[in-house]
C-alpha cells in the first residue's frame, strides 16, 4: 500500500481531551508538525456512532479535517479487558460519563475504573485480570484521502488505582513488564511504550 506523506505545518488533533492532546502533540513535535486541537479551534465533536476504534477515528477525523480545511489527526482508544469479553472496548469513555442523577455532568474516570473493578469482582478471587489498551489513529486529508494505523500494550489490571501522572484508566493499569501503574510511570517512559506510541510508531514510519 502506498501512503501519504504529511507536510511540514499545522495539523488539528481531533480531540477535545487536554490529556491526549498533550500526549499527541510531544509525538509529534520532532517532525515539523505544528498540532492545534479541535477544541482550540471549536470544532463541534461528532457522534461517535462507529462500532470499531477504526470507525469512529475516521468520523472525528473527517469532522475535524471539513471543519478546518487542515489535515486531522483523530485517535479513538479504550480498554479491552479479556474477563469482560473485550469491554469496555469502544465505550471505554462512556463508562465514565455521569449520569443527570450523580451531580455535575461530564466524565467521572474513578466512577469508571470502580465499575470495571466491579464486574471483575463478580467473576471470583481467581478472575483473569488481563487487558490491553487499543489506539487507532485516523489521519484524514480535506480532499477525503485518509488512512489508519493501530496500536498495543498488553497488562494487567489491579485495584486500588495508583499513581497521579496518567488519565483515563491509567491508574489501573500495569504494562506487562513494570511494576508499576500507567499512572505511576514517568510520561517520557509511557510515551516510550504505550499503545499510542505503538501506533504512532505505524504512522511515522508511513507518512514521514
Amino acid at each position: 500500500m502506498t501512503h501519504r506523506t504529511l507536510e511540514p505545518g499545522k495539523l488539528v488533533i481531533a480531540s477535545h481531551n487536554a490529556g491526549k492532546v498533550r500526549e499527541i502533540r510531544i509525538l509529534l513535535e520532532p517532525y515539523g508538525i505544528d498540532p492545534i486541537s479541535a477544541g482550540d479551534l471549536d470544532l463541534p465533536e461528532p457522534e461517535e456512532t462507529g462500532s470499531t476504534f477504526a470507525e469512529n477515528a475516521l468520523l472525528k477525523a473527517h469532522a475535524s479535517t471539513q471543519g478546518s480545511g487542515l489535515p486531522a489527526l483523530a485517535d479513538d482508544s479504550g480498554l479491552c479487558v479479556a474477563a469482560l469479553g473485550g469491554a469496555p472496548g469502544v465505550y471505554t469513555a462512556d463508562w465514565a460519563e455521569r449520569q443527570p442523577y450523580e451531580g455535575e455532568a461530564g466524565r467521572d474516570w474513578y466512577m469508571a475504573m470502580g465499575k470495571v473493578e466491579g464486574k471483575l469482582s463478580e467473576h471470583g478471587p481467581d478472575v483473569d485480570r488481563s487487558a490491553y489498551f487499543i489506539c487507532t489513529l485516523a489521519l484524514a486529508w480535506p480532499d477525503g484521502h485518509a488512512e489508519v494505523f493501530e496500536g498495543r500494550v498488553q497488562g494487567t489490571l489491579i485495584w486500588p488505582p495508583r499513581g497521579t501522572l496518567g488519565f483515563g484508566y491509567d491508574p489501573v493499569f500495569r504494562p506487562n513488564g513494570y511494576d508499576q501503574s500507567f499512572a505511576e510511570l514517568d510520561p517520557s517512559n509511557k510515551h516510550a511504550m504505550s499503545h499510542r506510541a505503538d501506533a504512532f510508531k505505524k504512522l511515522v514510519a508511513a507518512i514521514f
